[in-house]
């Protein structure tokens, strides 16, 4: 795959991440209405390119990590975390084409090529301002259908996008939500909000768990 530019917003990054860490892409349907069209055409225009696993992680503050061989090799995401990328534009390109497959594993559209996404916490990071309008780190607005917290005392909230962490910034706003009525969150155990959300926290260790149990 050709790449262009980081600094065209437009542009496809080449990771580096082939090898055995890939598998072959489906036709995909998309929930993310902001994804850009040179991603759509991409897609139709390759669409047998490699999946990528494990390069890319989404901390529960909503900032992404690149994560080159030796970030792996110490580790999964978040105990070894990698790079944090600073680049605006490269940061705006992932979080418009930012999706969920049929599993449940997130990723971003890089082009015609899937760059899962290991997730620290939740698939959306909230931030939450007066009105109350919430916001998933990626910049969209969303509904907050219903409302939990774990034994961290991590809040969270059922999105019409999916489950959302609040960000810790704005818990004293999500604090006076509670103390209004507005929000009544439900004791939750951290361990069971993938399986009763439907997200993969991690799609690596998923892809290898699953080649692990396959038929030779």
């Amino acid at each position: 795959m050709s790449s262009q530019g980081a600094g065209d917003p437009g542009a496809f990054v080449f990771l580096g991440c082939w090898a055995t860490t890939c598998g072959f892409v489906r036709r995909p349907r998309f929930d993310n209405v902001w994804m850009d069209d040179i991603v759509r055409q991409a897609i139709a225009k390759w669409p047998n390119v490699p999946h990528c696993y494990g390069w890319l992680g989404l901390d529960a503050r909503g900032q992404w990590f690149m994560r080159d061989d030796r970030a792996q090799a110490a580790g999964p995401f978040p105990q070894s975390r990698g790079s944090l990328l600073r680049h605006e534009k490269l940061v705006e390109f992932i979080q418009r084409n930012y999706e969920r497959d049929d599993c449940g594993c997130w990723f971003f559209q890089n082009g015609p090529q899937r760059v899962y996404v290991e997730l620290e916490a939740a698939p959306l990071v909230l931030r939450i301002a007066p009105g109350p309008q919430v916001t998933t780190h990626t910049g969209e607005a969303v509904s907050a259908r219903g409302t939990l917290v774990d034994e961290q005392g991590r809040l969270f909230a059922v999105t019409d996008r999916g489950l959302g962490l609040v960000h810790t910034l704005d818990m004293h706003a999500a604090a006076d939500l509670v103390d209004q009525g507005a929000w009544k969150p439900e004791p939750v155990r951290a361990d069971d909000l993938p399986q009763r959300f439907g997200h993969v926290l991690s799609p690596a260790a998923r892809k290898a768990g699953a080649g692990a149990t396959a038929p030779s």
